[in-house]
């Protein structure tokens, strides 16, 4: 399945253990990136959301690891997202380049608490209408 939006990143030194690695935790700041980057080619500013009532948070996070990144690495971080009642469900994929090797798999749950409530951000629904309605007429 094509991913409907990519972002690229190269690992800093900072963000690597004792072994070398990429920290466990990193991955999650990498995916969070991705999204929010996405959220802004949709239009949409978490700030502005946030003025308007609007608060998407997560609920859930699952991340399973299948190869280390390494400092220098470049990567690429992809994104799905679908709609299943209240909940945003993410679906992120970080793969090392040039090979496009499978690192790590993401599944994160997001929900929107709207003027302290959960509920539907209508702001986050039609803007994610709009790009389903865009990958189907690809």
């Amino acid at each position: 399945m094509t991913p409907i939006f990519e972002y690229k990143f190269e690992v800093r030194d900072y963000e690597c253990d004792l072994q070398g690695i990429v920290n466990n935790a990193v991955y999650q700041g990498y995916m969070e990136h991705t999204r929010h980057c996405f959220i802004k080619t949709l239009g949409l500013d978490f700030v502005q959301l946030h003025n308007n009532g609007v608060d998407a948070v997560i609920s859930k996070i699952t991340i399973e690891y299948k190869r280390p990144l390494r400092s220098g690495d470049s990567f690429v971080c992809t994104l799905d997202v679908k709609k299943e009642g209240l909940r945003y469900i993410f679906s992120q994929n970080i793969y090392r380049l040039p090979e496009r090797e499978l690192c790590t798999k993401g599944h994160i749950e997001v929900v929107s608490i709207v003027n302290g409530k959960l509920g539907h951000a209508t702001e986050i629904d039609e803007a994610l209408a709009n790009v389903q309605k865009a990958i189907l007429m690809c």
